[in-house]
């Protein structure tokens, strides 16, 4: 943790399916993206303006849990940038021998929890959740997300009992918007661009623990000029309003 955070310093001061042997690099003029998937909706629109300003040149999403990712990227799975929703699993992709160059933080993220429309179960705070018989669903303990809830459960000392653990932070508000749980635990982000879909019950226990987001170009890419010029793209000022539309706050 003290390195990637070092890494990030330095950068801020200067700034599934595993793939056969064959398939370890991409296509010239492509761009490969492995982006958490709480990174879906703005990172699409920041390809597109990506697309919009480099002529001839694809740029493909791969978004899933940050953990999923590492252990896809591990596996030989092609990307030219990694984008993690938090510095662990971005340190995990460090010591794997998959970055190239030093991690940029270029966002943060906070909890907030989610309800049906409405709140039938009437969610006022954290420790509501933990009522007996109230349906949770929550992040996989090894999903950034998760990760975070269980921060908060330290810090509140109130222990959860969820109905199930998503490994994505997307599945737990699917999850919650198809009426199969009382309440989920996602990233504020996810709560404002579902909608009126869901319910947002915000607890101020989130500022216990905020995830920071570290972007990298990777070292198999097959056109490190286009990874670095996409980072530059998310971590400028255009990257930054729409990171901000939707929510994400600065590292």
């Amino acid at each position: 943790m003290k390195r990637i955070a070092a890494a990030m310093g330095i950068a801020s001061l200067i700034a599934g399916c595993s793939p056969s042997q064959s398939e370890s690099s991409t296509a010239a003029g492509d761009l490969t993206v492995f982006a958490a998937a709480s990174l879906k909706s703005t990172f699409t629109e920041l390809g597109a303006r990506f697309e919009d300003d480099n002529p001839g040149t694809t740029v493909t999403f791969n978004f899933a849990g940050s953990s999923d990712l590492v252990a896809q990227l591990s596996q030989g799975a092609p990307a030219d940038v990694f984008a993690s929703a938090d510095s662990a699993n971005m340190t995990r992709a460090i010591d794997a021998g998959l970055v190239s160059g030093a991690p940029v933080a270029f966002a943060t993220n906070t909890l907030t929890i989610v309800t049906p429309p409405g709140n039938p179960a009437r969610i006022a705070s954290f420790a509501d959740l933990a009522r007996p018989g109230t349906q949770v669903v929550v992040c996989a303990p090894q999903v950034p997300c998760g990760s975070a809830t269980e921060k908060v459960e330290e810090v509140t000392g109130v222990t959860l009992a969820p109905v199930s653990e998503e490994s994505a932070v997307t599945d737990v508000l699917g999850k919650v918007t198809s009426g199969q749980a009382d309440a989920g635990l996602v990233y504020v982000t996810d709560a404002a661009g579902a909608g009126d879909k869901v319910t947002t019950v915000p607890f101020p226990e989130s500022v216990s623990a905020v995830n920071t987001y570290p972007i990298t170009a990777l070292n198999a890419s097959a056109d490190p000029a286009a990874a670095q010029k996409f980072i530059e793209l998310v971590t400028g000022p255009r990257g930054r309003d729409v990171l901000s539309a939707a929510g994400f706050a600065a590292p």
